[in-house]
């Protein structure tokens, strides 16, 4: 991805297309060294094959995290090939917690089709993502940059950091209240730590100074606050169509998203008939819980919204976005490398699924 190689008009698509691209080779590689049949329940899960094993392209996500790994390599200086394996490393981190997070959700469904864990069955869900995480840092540390192992150090503390919000997630379900300070920490564990870790690993392969490297960082950990936002508001009130899981999903589980948490912390009676209900939720069994209508789930979204849950996280998504970027004015770099970055900030936050 020579920035001359990637037309101005072609826009974030084109962007996104293009480090899928540079990065799909080496992450195919990457699967290709698991034990079979990790390799193929791996290869099922990234999209390239079916359930019965046929050649697929279903596809393996929008990229965001690879395509921040190779425009920092470029903030850098240097060409986005030296941040490919900081991309796929990054992408098998995200992929481990995204098989683990289906089993742990019981979600069934992920990109329109069946979850990993619903194949293959959990165990192989378990031992998949297990394997992806050790072969990531295996990768990064055979990358042959002298900086490899502080890569390494900032994908651990990433991968870390994100298991520490998962926690945090899975906490928050069975809890009466969960404050926004706490919400937000946790959405930056889980969701920012990483997208924190892409946006400067191409940089720190790249041999970019700490000052560089950090700004992409701190712009990185604001995106993936934003980018969590939209994705609380599409958790609650996404189309099925788009997001390929059911209605109301994360109310389905529980969960203290961010237009929850600041709904429950709102004033008026909104507010009040919702912590009701939600006070009687975590008394009830997960079994209870599903047993529930689509009527029972739509009275829950209303509630948020008139609490002004809904109002709020969309502005916490653009807050967000607007320090992300300002960080990104605080260091130099080529200027079509910031446009791009920026670019991939405003497809984040005004995505629709």
């Amino acid at each position: 991805m020579n920035q001359a190689d990637n037309p101005p008009d072609g826009g974030v698509p084109a962007l996104l297309d293009r480090c899928r691209a540079l990065t799909a080779p080496a992450l195919r590689d990457a699967v290709g060294l698991l034990a079979p049949p990790m390799n193929t329940v791996a290869a099922y899960h990234f999209g390239w094959i079916d359930a019965e094993g046929r050649p697929s392209d279903s596809g393996s996500g929008k990229a965001i995290r690879p395509a921040l790994a190779l425009l920092s390599a470029e903030a850098a200086g240097v060409q986005a090939e030296v941040g490919v394996p900081g991309a796929v490393a990054v992408e098998l981190v995200h992929n481990f917690s995204l098989l683990h997070d289906d089993l742990m959700d019981g979600d069934e469904q992920r990109r329109h089709r069946d979850t990993v864990w619903k194949v293959h069955g959990p165990a192989q869900a378990i031992l998949v993502g297990d394997a992806l995480f050790a072969l990531a840092n295996e990768l990064l540390l055979g990358a042959g940059s002298r900086r490899a192992g502080d890569a390494a150090r900032r994908l651990a503390v990433a991968s870390r950091r994100l298991v520490d919000g998962q926690a945090q997630d899975i906490a928050f379900e069975h809890r009466e209240r969960v404050g926004v300070d706490e919400c937000l920490e946790m959405e930056g564990n889980k969701t920012g730590a990483l997208l924190a870790c892409a946006a400067s690993i191409g940089a720190v392969l790249g041999d970019a100074d700490d000052a560089l490297a950090d700004a992409l960082e701190t712009y990185g950990q604001h995106l993936g606050l934003a980018f969590q936002a939209v994705d609380d508001l599409l958790g609650i009130w996404g189309d099925p169509r788009s997001t390929g899981k059911l209605a109301w999903s994360d109310l389905r589980q529980r969960k203290k998203s961010l237009p929850v948490v600041a709904a429950l912390g709102a004033e008026g009676s909104a507010a009040e008939r919702l912590t009701a209900l939600m006070t009687a939720d975590t008394k009830k069994s997960q079994q209870e819980f599903e047993e529930f209508d689509e009527a029972e789930f739509a009275v829950r979204a209303a509630l948020i919204e008139e609490a002004g849950g809904r109002s709020w996280t969309e502005a916490e998504a653009r807050r967000q976005y607007d320090v992300a970027v300002a960080a990104l004015g605080r260091v130099p770099m080529p200027t079509e490398v910031r446009e791009r970055l920026t670019a991939l900030a405003d497809f984040v936050v005004i995505r629709q699924r």
